[in-house]
């Protein structure tokens, strides 16, 4: 399986540089992963889609302010650094910018030495382990230093960093949001629960993998970078309620998607617990736990419609894609969405 069989030509501008000032008024494309049937529509229709029994999968991690400006202690060179994961409680992995300057023992120090990071190791793919001084709480110095780590194909600057955030956003640790959570507000979640919906949790700390391109030609020598999940005994067990009874489970995101998969059984049911996760999900995989999936569009060739592609095949989400484009949808993190349906198991 090539790289190249998931491409498809995007024009630049429909990348999506601003959030719409509504949240839920994003376009919705819905396709039938059975049929590969489309229909349009904006995204607070997904409480018609949603049906009684039904189980919506949050992701609620929480995007932390992780990049960060600086300057070298002694030459005042600039460096930018970018927080991936935490190892102890002051030392990060992170990738610098110019990497070449950073040296074992290097000093970088931010907002005048209210931060100061020590370069510790340096390990693959050239990211640093650093150690930080401060006083106080960390979160705090970094929520005044840091800014919002949004995405490379993004030039516009962000006037409310809390735009790149969902609104359960609750347990810290991503260098990215789950996007396709962003279209969602407190009032939409509200409608959705009256219906009859059931919605859980599940914890998954977004990484730089995120954004890393497919360098390889075949698919399969690609490697996924690790991220941090967890999934609470009460949210194992409202999701497995909704398998037993015949209802959907669908995922909000490939974040989402990505957690339940590693974590399902056989049988699709999974377990209170915590771990790491480097699962890559592409075309000829089976799904044990998801029956459908509200996403983003995505960047051609890239892990994550690839991952669509294997839920309802890569000649249904291609064309879809290219009926998106003709459309002109809004593309990626502040873009438009698509909900991947399908029948409850209880009626296949």
């Amino acid at each position: 399986m090539k790289t190249s069989d998931f491409y498809f030509d995007l024009p630049e501008e429909l990348i999506a540089q601003v959030p719409l000032k509504d949240r839920t008024t994003s376009r919705l494309m819905v396709l039938d992963k059975n049929t590969g049937d489309i229909t349009h529509k904006h995204f607070y229709d997904i409480v018609e889609e949603l049906e009684e029994g039904d189980c919506l999968v949050l992701n609620n991690t929480k995007v932390i302010p992780a990049r960060l400006f600086g300057s070298r202690k002694g030459s005042g060179g600039k460096v930018e650094l970018l927080l991936l994961t935490r190892k102890t409680e002051k030392t990060w992995e992170v990738l610098v910018k110019p990497g070449r300057k950073a040296r074992i023992g290097e000093q970088i120090e931010f907002g005048e030495g209210l931060l100061i990071a020590t370069v510790k190791d340096i390990i693959e793919d050239g990211n640093r382990i650093v150690e930080f001084e401060y006083e106080g709480i960390f979160e705090e110095v970094l929520d005044k230093l840091g800014e919002m780590p949004l995405p490379p194909y993004i030039h516009e600057k962000l006037e409310d960093k809390n735009r790149y955030q969902t609104v359960y956003a609750k347990y810290e640790g991503s260098a990215a949001a789950p996007t396709a959570g962003l279209h969602f507000t407190e009032e939409l979640l509200d409608q959705i629960t009256s219906k009859g919906v059931t919605i859980a949790y599940v914890t998954l700390h977004v990484g730089l993998g995120t954004f890393r391109p497919v360098k390889t030609e075949d698919v399969l020598n690609h490697e996924m970078h690790s991220e941090y999940y967890s999934i609470s005994k009460e949210n194992a067990k409202l999701i497995n309620k909704t398998k037993e009874r015949g209802g959907r489970v669908i995922a909000v995101g490939t974040t989402s998607t990505r957690t339940l998969e590693s974590n399902a059984d056989e049988k699709g049911y999974v377990q209170e617990g915590s771990g790491w996760t480097n699962i890559f999900i592409y075309p000829g995989y089976t799904f044990k736990c998801i029956d459908g999936l509200i996403t983003n569009f995505h960047l051609p060739e890239s892990t994550l419609i690839m991952l669509v592609s294997a839920l309802a095949s890569k000649e249904y989400v291609l064309a879809a894609y290219e009926e998106a484009v003709r459309e002109k949808y809004r593309f990626f993190s502040f873009g438009d969405a698509m909900f991947i349906k399908g029948s409850s198991p209880h009626f296949l």
